[in-house]
């Protein structure tokens, strides 16, 4: 029989690898380029970078959360203040919900892994109608989410040490050795400044109240926050390492990995006289595109980019699949290899929806919405952030300060001198700032009725945490 005595992990390093992987993600070089493009270049960096600053004490506060309870998501709450259990089963919620759909990604970049050595570059007027036909495909893009999918069952079932740990202390190092090498070519492209231009700097004219949501959206989503991934991987830290530092480090690797998507992708689109506005399919369509325009040497990048790519979403996805693992092993008493099965079934479910949503079953709407669509908004513009203002609250008004600062010394038996700062910021500014744009980010979701379907479902889970 496995034994479910709770793991822990390996080193320090493991730890911050896995971590920083769970962050660096699709949120990072699917998201974050086309929402930079989208919304003013540097100007919208500016106010990211501020967001992800001010979500720093949401990740120190969430592994604070884990590593003190020694339990997952809604553990962690259940067993301090069973008031609060809501807010665990929300981010355990949140992140079955986001494996319905980022698997399908993932099984995008890995399926132009292959395509990229099997001609996809040899028509550029031909590629989005390569992509095209490649997502509404009923069977294509199913066969690469499940592929995708495996991968995330493999990994995690071989548990924290011996599954995600491993995994990360190599897919982490060439996650950032693969982007160096494709910045490092691109910003040889004669025109390549043009981009480095637009993305640092400023252009404020175009920054709207839209811009501020998509920012602070963006550093939830890219940090993992609000979904259980760091209360679910503080709660197999060892006592004796540094939070603070910790979530720095990692909080840093994200940035610097989305800092390096932005090098890596605008210089190549303004040398070859691309728009940087083209949305969710600049991965897709238009990167394959400048590589095309690159001829020969263009085939080696794109296949460094979708495998970078690929690695992005891999570290990302298993830790997502880790939360609902956890939540299984920690309250259902399951085994782990059953919890990762059984899950991953339900999941595939979910995926398939989403996958056949850009195809055949492109006219069926939920509340307005495809599948895909529907999970993204659900969690992106609803759960996150709701789970990330109830965490705040939680932790600055809930959790006696004398023993969060207990837990950030490690015992007393180091000092940390801006406990008073983060204190204050997870207590008062962190808590306003995410509630404001929260409101207002949820009142602009232009599918009214999923906005109340939303809102009602977290009612509804309210009401039912409350019987676990």
């Amino acid at each position: 029989m496995e034994n479910n005595q709770r793991e822990k992990w390996g080193s320090k390093l493991g730890f911050i690898l896995a971590a920083a992987g769970s962050a660096v993600g699709l949120g990072n070089i699917w998201r974050f380029p086309y929402l930079t493009g989208s919304n003013g270049g540097g100007a919208f960096l500016i106010i990211y970078l501020v967001c992800t600053f001010l979500l720093l004490s949401i990740m120190i506060a969430e592994l604070v959360l884990g590593r003190n309870t020694g339990l997952a998501a809604v553990g962690a709450f259940k067993s301090a203040d069973k008031r609060w259990t809501f807010t665990g089963v929300l981010g355990v919620v949140s992140a079955f919900f986001i494996m319905g759909f980022y698997p399908v990604v993932g099984g995008w970049s890995a399926a132009y892994i292959l395509k990229t050595v099997t001609g996809l570059l040899g028509d550029a007027s031909a590629i989005e109608g390569v992509f095209g036909a490649f997502i509404s495909d009923p069977v294509q893009p199913l066969i690469w989410t499940v592929i995708f999918l495996l991968l995330n069952v493999v990994i995690v079932a071989k548990g924290i040490s011996g599954g995600i740990e491993k995994a990360s202390k190599v897919l982490m190092p060439t996650l950032f050795i693969l982007f160096v090498v494709i910045a490092v070519r691109n910003l040889m492209l004669p025109g390549a400044f043009a981009g480095i231009e637009f993305l640092f700097k400023p252009d404020w004219s175009l920054v709207t109240g839209q811009t501020f949501l998509a920012a602070l959206g963006q550093a939830f989503f890219s940090l993992s926050l609000g979904m259980g991934c760091m209360i679910t991987y503080g709660s197999y830290l060892d006592k004796k390492e540094s939070l603070p530092g910790s979530a720095v480090t990692v909080t840093f690797m994200d940035t610097g990995c989305a800092l390096l998507a932005g090098i890596a992708i605008f210089p190549a689109l303004f040398a070859y006289g691309f728009e940087p506005t083209a949305g969710p399919g600049l991965v897709f369509i238009v990167l394959p595109t400048v590589f095309a325009e690159m001829g020969t040497i263009g085939i080696f990048i794109s296949l460094v980019f979708f495998i970078a790519f690929t690695v992005a979403a891999l570290t990302s996805s298993v830790s997502l699949l880790e939360v609902v693992v956890a939540y299984l092993i920690d309250e259902r008493k399951m085994t782990r290899k059953k919890a990762v099965y059984g899950t991953a079934a339900v999941m595939l479910v979910l995926c398939v929806l989403s996958s056949l949503s850009m195809g055949a079953l492109s006219g069926v709407k939920l509340l307005g919405v495809g599948f895909f669509d529907f999970f993204d908004i659900l969690t992106d513009k609803i759960f996150l952030a709701i789970g990330g203002l109830l965490i705040a609250v939680y932790t600055g008004w809930f959790v006696k300060r004398e023993d969060l600062e207990k837990e950030f010394t490690n015992g007393g038996t180091t000092t940390f001198k801006l406990f008073g700062l983060w204190y204050n910021v997870v207590k008062y500014v962190a808590p306003l700032a995410i509630a404001i744009v929260a409101v207002v980010g949820i009142m602009a979701i232009e599918q009214t009725g999923l906005m109340i379907f939303g809102l009602a479902l977290i009612a509804v889970l309210a009401i039912f945490s409350k019987k676990l």
